[in-house]
């Protein structure tokens, strides 16, 4: 797995029973060379050009092989006892608006990585490229850890299944209403953005520099102004929309405090969350807690903020239910590739907007 953040590519060897059951058996994370992490990110944010695509695509296939090759040698199991490689692929555009041209009107989606190039670099057949056919299907291609998240919480509690990575997103489980779920907007990707800009650092860590600011209203007024956070669910978005140009535009009316500046938009993530809710969510079903998972659960201010906001609900982590935060969408891959692998049907329409249910993926022997 390798998401909006770019930062490292994690993979688990995981075993997954007939009940649906599963056991993390070993984990490896290989971080991106810095030259190569710079070229993604410029992919993603619409710098570079066909042969970038075309090259970048071939050189993440290799590192995923390596990520996949490392694990198995540190595990110590034999390649002829893994069944499949399920990769998701590294985003570098994603349009989930349909456009047209010539009277031909589609989504579209890129991940690269190419998974060729993983079956042959490991000798192991590989799964991937999942959001397309869901896509084929008049959906949006994503949110697809939601399917995971359905089987991983199944029992009688209304849960909301809160991912803050780049982006933030957010899965409902409920006996009340149907699985459904989308995207809250910008998670830790603008806190990494401004972080970077001001302090010259990857990210903040515990939300150390967040808690040193206050909040600026005023601001914070401003940047809750975007379409984006009314447009009705099924929903998503990434770096498409909340990208550098985005982070700059929204730059020009910011306080002159840099933490300041931290700490409002750290808020603006807890926000965007927690107004999600009290629009889509809470007026279908009562919820009974929620449970944080991905890089923003180690935010201890952005966690505060939420807290706040939401004072009569109970907020749990992934590690309250032994899911390693790191692994959570290995381990959500892992089982779309495992549908896959058993020609069974692996997308949720009522998340994605698809028209049907799909089996999603396509097979490098």
């Amino acid at each position: 797995m390798s998401g909006t953040s770019i930062d490292s590519i994690d993979a688990c060897l995981i075993r997954i029973y007939n009940d649906l059951s599963y056991k993390i058996l070993d984990s490896y994370s290989l971080d991106y060379p810095e030259s190569v992490r710079e070229k993604l990110l410029n992919l993603a944010n619409n710098k570079g050009d066909i042969k970038d695509v075309c090259f970048m695509n071939f050189v993440t296939g290799e590192l995923f092989a390596k990520t996949a090759n490392e694990l198995i040698k540190k595990s110590g199991i034999k390649k002829e006892d893994v069944n499949f490689i399920s990769s998701h692929g590294q985003t570098i555009c994603h349009i989930p608006e349909i456009q047209t041209i010539d009277n031909i009107s589609t989504r579209s989606t890129l991940q690269i990585g190419d998974i060729s190039v993983i079956s042959h670099k490991t000798g192991i057949m590989t799964i991937g490229d999942y959001r397309p056919k869901d896509m084929a299907a008049n959906g949006q291609g994503a949110p697809l850890v939601p399917f995971a998240d359905k089987i991983l919480f199944r029992d009688s509690k209304n849960r909301l299944i809160q991912n803050i990575g780049g982006i933030s997103n957010v899965t409902v489980i409920s006996k009340d209403c149907n699985t459904f779920a989308f995207d809250n907007g910008p998670g830790n990707m603008l806190i990494d953005y401004f972080v970077n800009k001001l302090f010259s650092l990857p990210y903040d860590k515990n939300g150390d520099i967040a808690g040193k600011g206050n909040i600026d209203s005023k601001w914070l007024e401003d940047l809750l102004k975007e379409p984006y956070y009314l447009k009705n669910p099924p929903k998503t978005t990434g770096r498409e929309l909340f990208n550098g140009s985005y982070a700059e535009n929204i730059y020009l009316k910011a306080p002159q405090n840099k933490y300041n500046v931290i700490s409002t938009i750290t808020y603006l993530s807890a926000k965007v969350i927690s107004d999600s809710y009290k629009k889509f969510i809470f007026p279908k079903t009562s919820i009974d807690e929620v449970v944080i998972g991905g890089g923003g659960a180690f935010n201890k201010t952005l966690i505060k903020y939420l807290c706040e906001l939401l004072p009569d609900i109970k907020i749990k982590t992934h590690s309250d239910f032994n899911i390693p935060d790191k692994l959570k969408e290995c381990i959500a891959f892992a089982y779309l590739g495992y549908f896959t692998f058993n020609k069974k049907v692996n997308n949720l329409p009522e998340c994605t907007g698809a028209d049907t249910e799909v089996i999603m993926g396509k097979i490098s022997y």
